[in-house]
């Protein structure tokens, strides 16, 4: 049955979808790098990498992306904010969300970049943008009330920060009091250190044998974050404001204006500053920043661009981690020369193989680099890549660093082509390359001890079950001693130590509070939203946004299992099943086809009914906004719209909590018909549902309109 499932499904995906399917892999591959890269950047302020060689991944993952938008999802690193605020720091709730911003790093990114807000906005005409460095801090945010410094919080995971106050009060520019402020303002901008204050401080950081920092940014990171404000008071911090979160009242009608506000209240900014109106323009003020680095006091990694209206920033709204309106145009990459020891071959979650090049280390931009990317087997052929070789380095952009050149002059006589083995080197099972792919997977499946171990990584990660204590490491040592073999395993761990010969407290690194505390975090999530659930299994293509479809869909795991049991979806034939999955916003026949494979697969199903007598999962909660008409409704989009984008149609019907469908049925509660609408439009009619005008659509959300 399953052979004829994805006979199915082949018929009916195209050459494209089998490209789609090869890049969608490789976003998932981006993916769990940069989820380490960000607790390290974020929690402990010691990035292994430097910030040039995370854009590098987060630049890879961007471009993908861009070329596949339906990647963008809220399980993507590109749409997350930072990451947990660490202990021994109090909690502070943001009250609007600290995001972060998209990365540019080429003129044809910023071109993309210009016209996007003009499609979004039908306006084709040049927009002012104001365009400043991008300093290379830690992000803050500081709460005035009544004109009195009451709170200052650093960006966190994007809704909650670690309470800083006492720390950002020892800075010396950071007002405490501010004359004719609105009751209620929130300023936000970056803590940094200068270049020569910098310097001074690492000089006395060696004298005194104390740890010294790799570059400013980990200097003001780490200062700013001590436990003991008096650590911090020694520090030569600096901070610049030049961006709001929560305002009592309006002051100003712009973003230049916020800059000339923020000022007058005694805020640094970062210069040199302009608005420009052209592509031209904006580049022009992107050379000239970049030919004036070197002489700035203070580090930047770029420039940022951002829509100076801030009516037209409200209509542009936000994807998951960042604005709309704004982009950070990073500056180019860092190479270096070193030469290549070895290839060795990592195994993933999905079983993909993948090479990697161990580096002779070298030190480029103050980071050392010791292992590099090499992407797959054609891109090592196309290269021309062999063990022995100098090569060049690059380390920027939104990828690891990578290998994107051999030095062929320094190649030895004996260097031999490299060949990309035929078997799995954790399992033995053989690797094969499907057509139409650059991937070699392993087809050990369950047998694979490095796949097995990845599933559970994943398993217990923070947009899944978020267990605190089961980092990577402790998930390999408990599979590795027969501890932990299937999700359902860590919530029988309790019970087994009772009884067990070597319970968890006398093992090496452990102890009785650090077991109790382990068996405490996983108690705690017996309990998991549907969403939450369905991510953490791991299915193919299935990230945290598409989760959520499935789960909106649904709503129930009953509902959800009952759908997948029926003869529809275990039969020869699923069509029905895979048109209703299709149905869904933003899923395709790819995705659906792995979504229908996973579930019905006889071993899944153990899996997941092993794991149902363990944990509770909660009926999806679809958001409500009882202010809204629309809050809980079901929309389908059809036709043209003349006065707002698709895209930002379904943005606002979203943001007033409305579910948005790819298609349309009896479940269907308004047909927005535009000009040329066709089939949706005959089928809500068939169906007897409820159709709107573009124009009644709008009255309806602005509530002028009462069905």
């Amino acid at each position: 049955m399953t052979s004829d499932l994805f006979a199915h499904v082949n018929s009916k995906t195209s050459s494209k979808e089998h490209e789609r399917d090869v890049a969608k892999r490789r976003h998932d591959e981006l993916c769990a790098q940069l989820r380490h890269h960000d607790a390290l950047y974020y929690q402990k302020d010691s990035p292994d990498i430097s910030d040039a060689e995370y854009d590098r991944l987060r630049g890879e993952l961007l471009d993908l992306e861009v070329t596949y938008p339906e990647f963008v999802t809220q399980d993507s690193p590109s749409q997350q904010v930072g990451a947990k605020v660490a202990a021994g720091f109090k909690t502070v709730r943001h009250a609007m969300p600290m995001l972060s911003l998209a990365n540019a790093f080429s003129e044809d990114d910023v071109v993309d970049f210009m016209a996007r807000i003009r499609k979004f906005l039908n306006m084709p005409e040049d927009l002012a943008i104001v365009v400043e460095p991008k300093i290379d801090g830690l992000s803050c945010t500081l709460r005035y009330e009544h004109g009195v410094l009451v709170s200052a919080a650093t960006r966190g995971d994007g809704q909650e920060g670690e309470d800083i106050t006492a720390n950002v009060k020892t800075i010396c520019d950071v007002p405490h009091r501010l004359v004719n402020a609105p009751d209620v303002l929130e300023v936000r901008g970056e803590i940094y250190m200068r270049k020569d204050e910098f310097m001074a401080l690492n000089a006395s950081q060696e004298e005194k044998g104390d740890k010294v920092f790799a570059n400013p940014r980990n200097a003001a990171a780490g200062s700013v974050r001590q436990l003991d404000s008096a650590i911090t008071a020694t520090r030569p911090l600096r901070f610049f404001g030049y961006a709001l979160g929560e305002v009592s009242a309006p002051l100003a009608t712009t973003q230049d204006g916020i800059r000339t506000a923020l000022k007058d209240f005694g805020f640094s900014q970062a210069e040199p500053m302009a608005v420009c109106y052209t592509v031209a323009d904006i580049m022009a003020y992107y050379h000239r920043v970049e030919i004036e680095r070197p002489d700035l006091p203070y580090d930047i990694d770029g420039v940022v661009y951002k829509v100076d209206r801030l009516d037209l920033q409200e209509r542009l709204g936000f994807v998951a981690r960042a604005p709309r309106w704004a982009i950070a145009h990073k500056f180019p990459a860092e190479k270096a020369v070193t030469i290549l020891k070895d290839i060795v071959i990592q195994v993933g979650r999905t079983g993909a193989l993948t090479p990697v090049a161990e580096l002779d280390p070298i030190t480029v931009g103050g980071v050392v680099v010791a292992r590099a990317t090499l992407h797959n087997e054609d891109e090592i052929a196309r290269k021309d890549i062999r063990v022995g070789d100098h090569v060049v380095i690059q380390r920027a952009g939104d990828v690891i660093p990578q290998v994107v050149a051999v030095v062929l002059e320094k190649r030895h006589a004996g260097a031999i082509p490299f060949v990309m083995p035929q078997t799995c080197p954790v399992c033995g099972s053989h690797a094969v390359r499907e057509e139409g792919e650059a991937i070699r997977r392993c087809t050990g499946g369950l047998i694979c001890p490095a796949q097995a171990v990845e599933r559970l990584k994943h398993f217990v990660s923070r947009n899944a079950f978020d267990i605190e204590g089961l980092g990577s490491k402790i998930i390999e040592e408990f599979y590795r001693d027969g501890l932990i073999a299937s999700p359902s395993d860590i919530f029988t761990l309790e019970a087994r130590d009772k009884t067990s010969l070597t319970p968890l407290r006398v093992r090496d690194g452990w102890g009785e509070l650090s077991a109790k505390n382990l068996f405490v975090a996983i108690e705690k999530r017996r309990t998991i939203a549907l969403d939450r659930f369905i991510y953490a299994l791991g299915i193919r293509q299935v990230g945290e946004s598409t989760a959520k479809r499935l789960a909106a869909h649904f709503e129930t795991i009953t509902a959800m299992q009952a759908f997948f049991a029926t003869p529809i979806a275990t039969s020869e034939h699923p069509t029905l099943s895979l048109d209703e999955l299709t149905s869904i916003e933003d899923i395709g026949v790819g995705v659906a086809g792995d979504i229908l494979a996973f579930f019905v697969e006889p071993h899944n199903q153990d899996v997941v009914a092993a794991l149902l007598q363990k944990v509770t999962v909660t009926d999806y909660a679809r958001p409500q906004r009882t202010d809204s008409p629309v809050g809980g409704k079901t929309v389908v989009f059809t036709g043209t719209l003349v006065k707002m984008t698709r895209a930002e149609a379904k943005a606002k019907a979203e943001s007033l909590g409305a579910k948005v469908a790819g298609s349309v049925s009896g479940k269907t509660d308004y047909v927005i018909a535009g000009d040329d609408a066709g089939s949706k439009l005959a089928k809500a009619r068939d169906l007897g549902v409820t159709v709107l005008t573009e124009d009644e659509w709008l009255q309806m959300i602005s509530g002028r309109l009462d069905l």
